[in-house]
C-alpha cells in the first residue's frame, strides 16, 4: 500500500455514579426508565437553575488517568460549549478543553504504546428517537447531564484491527476500576476515528476525517478498514480528501458524509460562570492511587507466573474480574488441598489449574445455558471450595467425563457437595486396577476378533475393547485404566 493511515480515537464512557454529573437526579444507567422520569430544572437548563459538581465523577477520571499513566492536573475548571442541537437543553454544554484533568499519558497494546492525549469530563446529551411515518423527533432528557468521561489519543494508531484492541482493553481496564460498565450496545460507551491517510515515508499528515458514533468494536475495525479503502481511491483518483464528519451505514458497510467538519473555535469555548474551579487534584490523586486495583495488564502477568495458563485461557478469564476472582479463590483451595496426607507439589497444582479453567471456560457456560460463566455470579451456586473438590475428583478420576458433568449440573442446580453428589447418584468412576481386571479378562474372551486385530497391530480395536468395558461397568470403569490394562495383557498374550 502506498499510504499510511495515521488513527486518533475519542472514546466516551458513562460514569457509574449514584446521581448525574451537575444535579441530584439519579444516573439511572443500565435501567429501562419511561422517558423524562429522572429529570430536574438543572438536567434540563431551566432558566436561573445551578449546576453542583459531583466529587465522584471527579474521582472517577482522575482514577482513569492513574490506570492509564497520565500526568494528572494540579487544578482545573470547567467551560461552556456552545452548540445547538435539540436533545443539549441549555444550548450548550458543560465540558473542558483548555485544562483536562489528565493529560500526557498511554497504554501499551501488543508491546506497542498508544499515547492518550486528554482525558476530561463533561455531561452527556439526551436522546433524540424518530418515530418512522411522521414529522416529528421525540426527545428524553433522562440521559441529559450524565456524568461522560472523554478520552483523545495521540494518532499513533495505524488499522482497524489495532483501534478495536485499544477500545477493548479500555473498556476492561473502565470495568476494572468499577468507573462504567462501558457496554457499548446500550451506548454507555461511544467511539468516534480521525483517520487520515499520508504517503509512506512522509512526516505530514493527510486531511482528517472523523467517524461519529460507532457503537460496536467490530464497527470501529470495520468503519476504520472502509474509509482506508475511500481516501485510498480518492487520493490515486488525483483528488483531495474533504475535512468532514462522516457516519457509518450498517446496512452498506460503508461510511456517509453528515457535516463539514467543526473546529474548536467554533465552538467559542469560555470559563463555566457558575462553577468553582477544580484545586488541590494531585492531593486526590494520591489517596486514589493507594485504592487502585490489580488492572488488566498485570493480571496478565501474573496468571501466567502463578497458574502457568496459556494466553487464550487467560483472556477469557481476564475479561470479568468476577470471573477472574473466583479462579483466584478455586486455585488458593487447591493449595490448601491434602492427597494422602500431603499436599499437591507446584507441577500437580499446574495441572489442577488448567483444569480449573476449562471447567471454567467451557463446561460451567454449558452446564449454565450462558454464552459465558460471566454473566452469572457463580459464587453464588458453587462455593469455591466446592468447585476445588470437584476438580480435585475429576483429576483423580474418581469420576468419568459424563459422571462429572452430571456433578456439575447438580452442583449449579443445587449447591450441594461434589462427594455428596457422587455417593448418593452412584456416580463413582472404578479406576481399581484388581476390580477391573478380572472384567478386563471376560472382554477380550467375549471378543477374540478384536484382541486378535489389536495384536496384529490394528490400534483402532483397543478402543473398541475399551468401549466394550465400558458397556460391562455400565460407563463406570475408568476408560485409561482400562486400556492400560488392556494394552498389558494383550502384549502379554503376545509372548
Amino acid at each position: 500500500m502506498k499510504y499510511e493511515p495515521v488513527i486518533g480515537m475519542e472514546v466516551h464512557a458513562e460514569l457509574k455514579t449514584k446521581s448525574k454529573m451537575f444535579c441530584g437526579c439519579a444516573n439511572g444507567l443500565g435501567q429501562e426508565l419511561e422517558p423524562n422520569i429522572n429529570i430536574c430544572p438543572v438536567c434540563t437548563g431551566q432558566p436561573g437553575s445551578l449546576p453542583v459538581i459531583n466529587k465522584e465523577a471527579v474521582k472517577m477520571v482522575i482514577k482513569a488517568g492513574l490506570a492509564l499513566n497520565c500526568q494528572i492536573a494540579e487544578d482545573s475548571f470547567f467551560e461552556r460549549k456552545n452548540y445547538f442541537y435539540p436533545d443539549l437543553p441549555r444550548g450548550y454544554q458543560i465540558s473542558q478543553y483548555q485544562k483536562p484533568l489528565c493529560f500526557e499519558g498511554q497504554l501499551e497494546i501488543n508491546n506497542k504504546k498508544i499515547g492518550i492525549t486528554r482525558i476530561h469530563l463533561e455531561e452527556d446529551t439526551g436522546k433524540l428517537t424518530h418515530p418512522k411515518g411522521v414529522d416529528y423527533s421525540l426527545v428524553d432528557f433522562n440521559r441529559a447531564c450524565v456524568p461522560l468521561m472523554e478520552l483523545v489519543t495521540e494518532p499513533d494508531i495505524r488499522s482497524g484491527a489495532e483501534a478495536k484492541n485499544f477500545c477493548q482493553e479500555l473498556q476492561l481496564i473502565f470495568r476494572y476500576l468499577g468507573i462504567s460498565d462501558a457496554d457499548m450496545e446500550k451506548g454507555q460507551m461511544r467511539c468516534e476515528v480521525n483517520i487520515s491517510l499520508r504517503k509512506e515515508g512522509v512526516k505530514e499528515f493527510g486531511t482528517k476525517v472523523e467517524i461519529k458514533n460507532l457503537n460496536s468494536f467490530k464497527v470501529v475495525e470495520k468503519a476504520i478498514d472502509y474509509e482506508i479503502k475511500r481516501q485510498a481511491e480518492v487520493l490515486e483518483a488525483g483528488e483531495k480528501v474533504i475535512q468532514e464528519t462522516r457516519g457509518w451505514d450498517d446496512n452498506k458497510a460503508m461510511t456517509f458524509s453528515q457535516r463539514i467538519k467543526e473546529e474548536a473555535h467554533d465552538y467559542r469555548y469560555f470559563p463555566e460562570p457558575d462553577l468553582p474551579p477544580l484545586t488541590q487534584l494531585s492531593s486526590i490523586s494520591q489517596k486514589l492511587l493507594v485504592e487502585m486495583p490489580e488492572l488488566p495488564a498485570q493480571k496478565r502477568v501474573r496468571f501466567g507466573n502463578e497458574y502457568g495458563l496459556p494466553d487464550g485461557d487467560i483472556e477469557v478469564l481476564i475479561n470479568n474480574s468476577e470471573t477472574a476472582d473466583y479462579f483466584e479463590e478455586v486455585c488458593s483451595e487447591l493449595t490448601q488441598t491434602e492427597y494422602e496426607s500431603k499436599k499437591f507439589e507446584e507441577e500437580e497444582l499446574k495441572k489442577l489449574y488448567k483444569l480449573s479453567a476449562n471447567y471454567l471456560i467451557t463446561e460451567i457456560p454449558r452446564v449454565a445455558n450462558l454464552l459465558c460463566v460471566a454473566r452469572y455470579l457463580l459464587r453464588d451456586k458453587i462455593t469455591a471450595e466446592n468447585f476445588a473438590e470437584f476438580i480435585v475428583l475429576t483429576h483423580q478420576g474418581k469420576i468419568s467425563s459424563s459422571g462429572a458433568q452430571t456433578v456439575l449440573a447438580e452442583m449449579f442446580k443445587a449447591g450441594a457437595d461434589p462427594s455428596h453428589i457422587i455417593e448418593s447418584q452412584d456416580l463413582g468412576q472404578v479406576s481399581d486396577a484388581e476390580t477391573l481386571d478380572k472384567m478386563v479378562e471376560e472382554v477380550i474372551a467375549e471378543n477374540p476378533q478384536p484382541a486378535a486385530d489389536y495384536k496384529a497391530g490394528k490400534e483402532a480395536s483397543l478402543q473398541f475393547l475399551v468401549g466394550q468395558m465400558m458397556k460391562k461397568t455400565k460407563g463406570k470403569a475408568n476408560p485409561k485404566v482400562v486400556a492400560d490394562i488392556l494394552k498389558e495383557k494383550l502384549s502379554h498374550n503376545n509372548t
